[in-house]
């Protein structure tokens, strides 16, 4: 039998070690970064332990009469030990689905790990959730790049390189958060009409609880920031969690300049890097310029599942 603990914050070293020696978790989902948000979700996160042992983890918060996993991340499935097989993760989602039915829920929203992100295979809980008849609701299309394959460029982007490059553009590693994202913030206007997910200040606190991980790099000319990038790095990728460039920048090809040092020399030694999605309206609208932009700097598709586990 697999039992069920309702995480408190006596358990926060224990999450966080575990986190830390699984086969998928990365530094969001440790303690320190699900919580900077914290007043935003009302955290119904799990620990499940097998003969004593525990095995897995669920970041969690409800959401009225729905479970999700987590609501304030991008991904946030079940976190599991390198001893896990499949067999025991049926029990540990048999487990979950019987817990979060005695609470009262209708469904869990379930939004999986990205394979990328896995330092071993991890995908029992696809099985698992497959087998209890979950249903998948929403795909969205990340484009990553295969860093071992070398540099994919399109016949286009390495010309726009090739031209940028003599254009005296610095780039550098960078702390200069409050300029880009006011930046990122004016781009996501004028596009979108939409705000970033984090404040500046939400990005400095970040940065400096996880500074191996959270790092702004950022491509200049005689001072002034023409583009930049916030990535995101654990052990085998580095995501960008926001581009932006200026239209200054735009017409002198910053941001190729910047994407290409990133490439080819800062993250040349990582199996991954990850440009984020191009869809929208739950993985119904697939945005082909932004995605064509992405696949130009050697980029290819992988899906980001969510699924929908009904309890009543």
């Amino acid at each position: 039998m697999v039992e069920v603990v309702k995480y408190s914050a006596e358990h926060k070293p224990l999450w966080d070690a575990f986190v830390r020696e699984s086969k998928n978790g990365t530094f969001m989902l440790l303690r320190d970064y699900m919580e900077y948000h914290a007043d935003r979700f009302t955290d119904h996160s799990l620990l499940f332990y097998h003969k004593g042992r525990l095995v897995a983890l669920l970041p969690a918060n409800e959401a009225g009469e729905q479970v999700q996993s987590h609501g304030g991340l991008s991904y946030a499935g079940l976190v599991t030990d390198k001893r896990m097989k499949a067999a025991l993760m049926l029990e540990v989602v048999q487990a979950m689905k019987l817990y979060f039915q005695g609470q009262w829920f209708r469904s869990i929203l379930y939004k999986a790990i990205p394979h990328i992100y896995h330092q071993q295979p991890a995908e029992e809980d696809l099985y698992a959730l497959f087998r209890h008849g979950a249903i998948l609701y929403r795909r969205d299309v990340n484009s990553v790049a295969a860093l071992a394959a070398g540099a994919g460029y399109s016949r286009t982007r390495r010309w726009e390189i090739r031209k940028a490059k003599g254009g005296s553009i610095q780039v550098q590693l960078s702390m200069a958060y409050t300029d880009f994202m006011q930046l990122e913030w004016q781009v996501l206007q004028q596009k979108y009409n939409l705000k970033p997910v984090h404040t500046a200040a939400e990005v400095e606190l970040l940065a400096s609880r996880f500074p191996e991980n959270i790092r702004l790099y950022t491509a200049t000319k005689e001072g002034e920031l023409l583009a930049g990038t916030l990535v995101f790095e654990t052990a085998t990728v580095a995501h960008c969690q926001y581009i932006a460039s200026s239209e200054q920048g735009k017409q002198a090809g910053a941001l190729d300049v910047l994407l290409d040092w990133l490439l080819t020399e800062v993250y040349a030694h990582k199996p991954y890097f990850s440009f984020g999605v191009s869809t929208e309206q739950g993985g119904q609208y697939l945005n082909e310029g932004l995605v064509w932009n992405k696949e130009s700097y050697g980029a290819r598709t992988i899906v980001h599942d969510f699924y929908e586990l009904r309890l009543q």
